[in-house]
């Protein structure tokens, strides 16, 4: 009979879940009630924000300080390597002789604040002894690379390539190396953007001699064989290849140059042909003279987009904006919009067909259709018409726009004054638009010149020319201020205001004219039936100032002044004032004024609304 034998006690399998369950409450029993670790951390001896925001940054016991969970031991770990981590965050600034001086305090009660302080003395930064460039390879005698250790390209501070510049690191300077960083980055873009594609950084490195206590740059870039662009051919079954090679900026044998690749692709995605593009270079296929195939792989967008939109303008009320845009029609790129507004004062529908001409980014031939009724408090009345027209931008940025329009008009402005004229008018005008964004402007201006007119005999039954000009100007200073200014000119040589269509006279009054009055109520009226006939002249004026308040919010004063003007009526200069609050949306400003009539008896005060762009 054999003695049983002895081995080390365990518990049985079916208790050991009872067993980390009890386990688990006594540790929670144990941890519960232990206060978090309140901790105050200081920095001092700093003087460059950008010195302390960077120590702070890497700084864990700064980071940790607000965590729960952090215990004494933890909290002492991260006290001895504050002084490593500050010294290592100040050395992009070259400062390599960092003395730190760290005192951890303990609180003098349990549900005290723990104080961890750090004083540092920067020293004096490390300096730059000398800097070893070298540029080697095919490509070591281009201009396009600088002759010294360049941040950016020289070319855009003004100065000749290779000239001294602020641009360029130099012996004395202050190591830096988010400069040295910039200054390698940019000579690596320098050389793919010229089309030294297997260039080979031989050597990129900053040595500090901490007894000299300066340091030396060594980089040294062997360019390797220059590449070309080649032939561009495109993958896609949607419009002609050789119209979509109006698109192409570059031509075969340029040296090879992404963003030229950027671009392209760019201009293709901004048209809406197609909802993807795919620039794919083939470098395999180069061949002895390295001139690289293009290929574009573009997957079509849809046919067709729809917009639906409402709105609100005190002019017009509530308003309903329905927009179908036909992407493309041809294989030459043609596109039609057909776009219907509709409030109780005004409804319309426009088309528009666009044949892209030149370059087709921005100049087109188009055919305008256009219905309008309307019924506002000075006429009523409809027009359609139909223009055919030639837009292109000049070399120096203006939209020249060269049409001829046929328009019948049937109007009534009084008993004795309505007709139905049929003209056909030639017009010309010229606008620009320059901002620094389309949406919320801080500084920008658009401007647009029209002249227009008409022969008697030739389906007009009068003869006149008018022009106009309107401005738009907004400039930002103290930033959180805003000056908009406005101006509307116009006149018209004809006969008689009487021998002009509604739509060719000029009125004043409204949102976007002047304040304080309903939409084209002011302009010359008829002494005998008191009736607005409107003016073969206007001139309307604007000055706003507005001030950002707080986040999107923001508040305006403004004047507005004017009139409409003719001749044979007298008519006073009106003018108004006001406050406004301002709404920064994602489609605009929605922007609520309320405009005082200075110059009536009666000095009435009108709520205006409007919403959309600055510009």
């Amino acid at each position: 009979m054999t003695e049983p034998r002895l081995r080390p006690w365990s518990c049985r399998p079916a208790l050991r879940p009872a067993l980390r369950l009890l386990l688990a409450l006594l540790v929670l029993t144990l941890t519960q009630g232990v206060p978090a670790l309140e901790i105050e951390v200081k920095v001092r001896g700093l003087k460059d924000d950008k010195h302390e925001k960077n120590v702070l940054a890497l700084l864990g016991i700064y980071q940790e300080r607000e965590d729960k969970e952090l215990s004494i031991p933890r909290l002492e770990a991260l006290h001895r390597r504050a002084p490593d981590q500050i010294r290592k965050a100040l050395a992009p600034f070259g400062l390599y002789r960092v003395q730190v001086e760290a005192t951890l305090t303990r609180p003098k009660s349990e549900d005290g604040t723990w104080l961890a302080k750090y004083k540092v003395v920067p020293g004096e930064p490390v300096k730059v002894g000398s800097i070893d460039y070298r540029i080697t390879g095919p490509g070591k005698d281009d201009p396009a690379f600088p002759k010294e250790f360049c941040k950016e390209p020289e070319k855009e501070s003004g100065k000749e390539p290779g000239s001294e510049s602020e641009l360029c690191m130099k012996p004395g300077d202050v190591l830096l190396h988010p400069e040295y960083d910039k200054a390698k980055k940019n000579i690596l873009y320098l050389a793919t953007q010229h089309g030294y594609l297997d260039y080979e950084l031989i050597r990129s490195r900053v040595l500090i001699d901490p007894d000299a206590y300066e340091a030396k740059i060594e980089f040294h870039l062997d360019t390797g064989p220059r590449y070309y662009l080649g032939k561009v051919s495109f993958t896609q079954d949607l419009l002609d290849d050789r119209y979509l090679g109006k698109f192409v900026g570059f031509e075969p044998g340029d040296p090879y140059d992404p963003e030229a690749l950027l671009t392209l692709q760019g201009k293709l995605i901004g048209m809406e042909y197609y909802k993807k593009v795919e620039i794919v270079p083939h470098k395999d296929q180069a061949g002895a003279k390295r001139a690289i195939p293009i290929e574009v792989i573009a997957t079509p967008n849809k046919a067709n987009k729809y917009r639906f939109g409402l709105g609100y303008a005190t002019d017009v009320g509530p308003r309903v904006t329905l927009e179908w845009r036909r992407r493309y029609l041809t294989r030459r790129g043609h596109t039609f919009k057909l776009e219907t507004s509709i409030s109780e004062p005004f409804q319309a529908v426009k088309g528009d067909y666009r044949i892209p001409i030149g370059n087709p980014l921005r100049d087109y031939i188009t055919i305008r259709p256009d219905l309008r009724v309307f019924d506002i408090a000075s006429r009523k009345g409809n027009i359609q018409t139909l223009q055919v027209a030639h837009s292109v931008v000049t070399p120096s940025g203006w939209r020249r726009t060269a049409g001829i329009d046929y328009r019948r008009e049937q109007f009534e402005i009084s008993a004795d004054d309505k007709e139905l004229v049929n003209e056909l008018v030639p017009n010309i005008s010229w606008s620009k638009t320059a901002t620094d964004d389309p949406v919320y402007t801080t500084n920008g201006y658009k401007i647009k010149f029209a002249l227009l007119g008409t022969l008697k005999g030739l389906i007009s039954p009068t003869s006149y020319l008018g022009g106009s000009a309107r401005l738009k100007w907004i400039k930002s200073f103290l930033d959180d201020y805003r000056l908009i200014a406005r101006s509307n000119l116009g006149v018209t040589w004809a006969n008689s205001v009487f021998d002009l269509p509604a739509s060719r006279r000029y009125f004043a009054g409204g949102d976007n004219s002047i304040r304080g009055w309903a939409w084209d109520v002011l302009g010359p009226n008829n002494p005998v039936t008191n009736e607005t006939v409107g003016g073969r002249y206007l001139a309307v004026g604007s000055l706003e100032l507005e001030r950002r308040i707080r986040g999107d919010w923001s508040g305006a004063i403004f004047t507005d002044f004017g009139n409409a003007f003719d001749p044979d009526f007298t008519r006073e200069v009106e003018a108004s004032a006001g406050l406004g609050v301002r709404w920064r949306s994602p489609i605009g400003q929605i922007r609520l004024d309320v405009g005082v009539a200075l110059t009536r008896e009666d000095r009435p005060a009108r709520l205006h609304i409007v919403i959309g762009p600055d510009l």
